[in-house]
């Protein structure tokens, strides 16, 4: 198969796994706290990749430590508690639609460090996407006035990792394989997980007689496998063929996916938040067009 069919054999998949993380979160938030979820979402996935992958870690060159312990923090670790954490005020549709704000982020990265040379369409884009993101956030508080959008911020910081990180693995990870890159970045941000976890209050809980706490554990470890696990290395081989904008561009896919699972549960969707939607794939589809580099 050739690199060009990769591309969006990888973006379909991923576009249905971590559109599924959303409502896995909101399930799992039920019976642990955020930062239980976020602790045990790193020790379930670092575990499942050590089986799977560790002796690829001796293709990681020593040099390149450096930047897998960078894009781990970055790309990997804070996301998952800010994630947790966004969502314990916010429907998980809505938080999908404004992650849709990464490739735009990666763009605005890619010029500022990276050189990217930027076109008058894809500046419009930035603005474009923007203003939908604004138009989803007021319709969100007037759907739902008793949510806390300074939790926004989370998802708008979350997004701004995510970019951060895509412009890294291009630049200096692009030779590693997607294995040693997923395991390297677990492990070194393993300690602080295990640190996390053990003055969460998570050895305290009684399992007998609490069900959700079960139910949770068993979300979390499917969110792991698949959401973590099977997704990183799956995003790290996309990334390796594609652009790091649209490697990045998953996460304008990925909505629909998510509000499909919302609205199966229950979350309510107006028209007018899928127009903020329409508005930010607009911004997002121009931003996306094609970059030179000087």
């Amino acid at each position: 198969m050739s690199n060009n069919n990769k591309k969006w054999l990888y973006l379909a998949v991923l576009s249905l796994v971590w559109g599924s993380s959303y409502i896995l979160i909101k399930k799992t938030l039920i019976g642990l706290t955020p930062f239980q979820l976020g602790s045990l979402r790193v020790i379930f996935t670092t575990l499942i990749l050590s089986v799977v992958g560790f002796s690829s870690l001796k293709k990681i060159p020593k040099n390149k430590w450096k930047w897998i312990f960078i894009t781990g923090y970055i790309g990997s670790f804070f996301p998952s508690f800010l994630f947790a954490f966004a969502q314990t005020e916010i429907n998980s549709g809505v938080a999908a639609i404004l992650n849709s704000l990464t490739p735009l982020a990666t763009l605005l990265i890619g010029l500022g460090f990276f050189k990217f040379i930027v076109y008058p369409k894809q500046i419009l884009g930035v603005v474009i996407g923007l203003i939908g993101s604004f138009f989803l956030i007021y319709e969100g508080s007037t759907i739902n006035p008793d949510q806390n959008l300074l939790f926004v911020a989370f998802i708008v910081v979350a997004s701004i990792c995510y970019a951060t990180s895509v412009n890294l693995l291009k630049v200096h990870l692009q030779e590693v394989p997607a294995m040693s890159i997923a395991l390297g970045n677990f492990l070194c941000i393993l300690p602080v997980a295990l640190i996390i976890f053990f003055n969460s209050g998570f050895l305290s809980i009684d399992f007998t007689e609490n069900t959700e706490v079960k139910n949770s554990l068993f979300y979390i470890l499917i969110l792991s496998i698949f959401g973590s696990a099977f997704a990183k290395v799956l995003f790290n081989k996309f990334i390796q063929i594609a652009s790091p904008v649209f490697a990045s561009s998953v996460t304008y896919t990925l909505p629909i996916v998510a509000i499909m699972w919302g609205y199966l549960d229950g979350e309510s969707i107006n028209n007018r938040q899928l127009l903020a939607t329409a508005v930010i794939l607009v911004g997002v589809y121009l931003a996306n067009r094609k970059t030179k580099t000087t």
